[in-house]
């Protein structure tokens, strides 16, 4: 019985020092999914100039948990090893460098190198001065030193400082301050000496960031404009200075000194953004109340031809929201005077009136407003399936501002009949087309219309025939203007399939006879994946300038032919992308400094986006175009600086070419 027991014993004590031992193999070992390295491999070349040879470790296997290895010299009087593998010699002779992997492996490699080209009795570093002076002004400072003896072979040093937070320090010592405070600057000498020299800098003047606003507001009751400010954090940030905005600038505006004027009842969001580029903003939502709109209020069909008919200068006229059916067309035929228009507005902070002609049948009657008045403000209406044009301008001296024409039986909008000197604003034209599919343009200033007519921040799209069309008939020798125009997708439906229309996405101009000229000048204009061309001459005979415009994968993006050729056609600061068949002719050209010229070539690479979707964009709340990354240039493109100044403002050395200036 006692010998049993002491069997016993004997193989519970042995079961506990076997799972001792396993467990003290767990604790110490590496990670069972822990990938060692099982053998290291040193490339690089020997040293025959007396300068350095960049080592690598090349680690087995590649995908080793660990790959760093530490580096080590046997005779640093032959040449001395950085931390990344840089050997430097210091004397001729030959060096064995050593490589150790740092993953508890043990693996190491080592090989010879031989040194040579040094010239002359080594000489070693015995002393390091650092020199340079506190920094006041938060801004970088160079630093170099001061080495004894003179004659020290190797002079090179290594930089470093004692806290990276508040400083950092490139290799050839220059001191990038990060925050106010002390750091003390070393530098190390390179030549196996193993001296040092060190120096304490006092870092002022380091601007200090914004890290929060806090909008201070309260709600408006009385209709009256209402002074904002800020609380910024920290209290002692170098630059306060902020940034407005309102969310919704038909409800409210703000000034750059934070007055809130409400426009009318509502909510908005205001913000402020810091100037000091931390980026950082503080937001507050006010509910504004109180405000009266001075004016006639229509809210019917029967009311708005009323008003319209009754209408002299000086009047206002604010429509309510809602959707409004026309049979026939309403007219405008007051006039306003210079300084007293009439204005004829979506109520502010309305939803958009929409202005239905559905009922209408197709006829080139049928014109859905039509603007024969001078001095007219039109802004913030949907002009919907007019049997022919969605509005018809014949007057003088109109604004037309913030409004769509879609799906209408003709032009979105045109003007004609010699109407002079009208403004097209932040105006959409979209899906307009006719039963027999061959017809309709988004904007026309064509035929017989008059001189100085502008259109400003506009888009067209997808509409049968061209974007802008230009064709004269009945006048001749007139220049119209476009800035900031977007013209895309031009001849194709609005499901997206290809019409009968010319397909173009700017129609300079052209006549029956091919004799006459339609003058235009293009600023900042976008044609992009319209069926045929994007800037077309259609044998106008004319004078055309494009600045800073692009044309994108259109069948042809810039298509001025020999037939009929232009008077004269000048081309700046443009590019064009894809597409196919380009060509510049004129009695007389100046086409230079452009995405093709002087070196400079255009690429999808140069650009954030390319994708022309990004055009349909919703527009901001007071009709101004959206902020896209559609052909805007990357950082690096040729493209930047890379223009000849035309009159618009740049950043930079140069313009840029193309549309977007980088940089703003």
């Amino acid at each position: 019985m006692s010998l049993s027991v002491d069997w016993n014993k004997r193989v519970f004590y042995l079961v506990l020092g076997v799972l001792g031992v396993l467990l003290s193999c767990k604790e110490d070992g590496p990670e069972l999914d822990e990938i060692l390295v099982t053998r290291i491999s040193i490339k690089g070349d020997f040293i025959e100039d007396g300068g350095s040879s960049q080592l690598i470790a090349e680690i087995t296997p590649e995908n080793a948990s660990i790959q760093d290895v530490t580096w080590s010299v046997s005779n640093p009087v032959v040449a001395t090893i950085s931390e990344d593998g840089l050997l430097t010699a210091v004397s001729n002779g030959v060096v064995t460098v050593k490589a150790q992997a740092t993953d508890g492996s043990e693996v190491s490699a080592a090989r010879s190198f031989n040194v040579s080209g040094v010239t002359g009795p080594v000489v070693l570093v015995e002393s390091i001065a650092i020199q340079g002076s506190n920094i006041e002004d938060g801004e970088p400072k160079q630093f170099s030193v001061s080495i004894l003896p003179s004659e020290a072979t190797n002079k090179q040093v290594a930089w470093s400082v004692s806290d990276e937070s508040i400083a950092e320090i490139s290799t050839d010592g220059l001191l990038t301050p990060l925050a106010n405070g002390s750091v003390e600057v070393t530098a190390t000498a390179t030549d196996a000496s193993g001296v040092t020299g060190s120096k304490n800098i006092v870092i002022s003047g380091f601007p200090i960031m914004v890290e929060a606003i806090t909008v201070n507001a309260l709600d408006i009751t009385d209709g009256q404009p209402q002074q904002l400010n800020v609380q910024i954090t920290p209290a002692d940030a170098s630059n306060q200075e902020v940034t407005w905005a309102v969310s919704n600038t038909a409800i409210a505006k703000i000034s750059e000194e934070g007055i809130l004027t409400p426009i009318a009842n509502g909510t908005v969001t205001i913000t402020a953004t810091a100037t000091d580029g931390s980026e950082v903003s503080g937001s507050a939502e006010i509910t504004l109340s109180g405000v009266t709109v001075t004016g006639t209020i229509v809210a019917s069909a029967s009311d708005i031809i009323s008003a319209l008919s009754n209408a002299s200068a000086g009047d206002v006229i604010y429509v309510r929201e809602g959707t409004y059916s026309f049979n026939s067309s309403i007219r405008m035929d007051a006039n306003g005077q210079s300084g007293n228009l009439i204005s004829f507005l979506a109520y502010p902070g309305d939803e958009r009136p929409v202005f239905d002609f559905s009922a209408m049948s197709e006829n080139s009657s049928n014109r859905g407003v039509r603007l024969s008045g001078d001095y007219w403000h039109v802004k913030g209406l949907d002009v919907y399936k007019a049997g022919d044009n969605g509005m018809f301008i014949s007057g003088h001296n109109n604004l037309v501002e913030f409004c769509y024409f879609y799906e209408n039986a003709d032009s979105g909008l045109q003007i004609g009949n010699g109407a002079s000197n009208n403004t097209v604003l932040n105006c959409d034209s979209y899906y307009n087309a006719d039963s027999s599919i061959e017809n309709a343009d988004g904007f026309a200033c064509k035929l017989d219309a008059g001189d100085g007519n502008k259109f400003i921040g506009c888009r067209a799209w997808q509409n049968l025939d061209d974007g802008w069309d230009g064709y004269m008939r009945g006048n001749d020798n007139i220049t119209t203007t476009y800035e900031n125009c977007w013209a895309f997708l031009n001849g194709r439906l609005k499901d997206g399939s290809v019409g009968g229309g010319d397909g173009n996405g700017f129609k300079t101009g052209g006549s029956d006879d091919k004799q006459l000229k339609h003058n235009g000048i293009f600023t900042n204009c976008i044609a992009a994946g319209n069926v045929v061309d994007g800037f077309d001459h259609n044998s106008n005979r004319g004078d055309v300038t494009l600045y800073n415009c692009a044309a994108h994968d259109n069948g042809r993006n810039i298509n001025f032919g020999t037939g009929n050729i232009a008077n004269s056609l000048t081309i700046k600061n443009t590019f064009s992308l894809g597409g196919s068949g380009d060509s510049y002719n004129a009695t007389t050209t100046e086409i230079d400094y452009n995405g093709w010229q002087r070196g400079v070539s255009t690429t999808e690479a140069d650009f954030v986006s390319i994708d022309y979707e990004l055009l349909k964009s919703e527009r901001d709340s007071d009709g101004s175009l959206p902020d896209i990354d559609y052909l805007k240039l990357k950082s690096g493109s040729d493209l930047i600086d890379s223009g000849i100044d035309v009159g618009l403002d740049y950043n930079g050395s140069a313009p840029d070419i193309g549309v977007f200036e980088s940089g703003g």
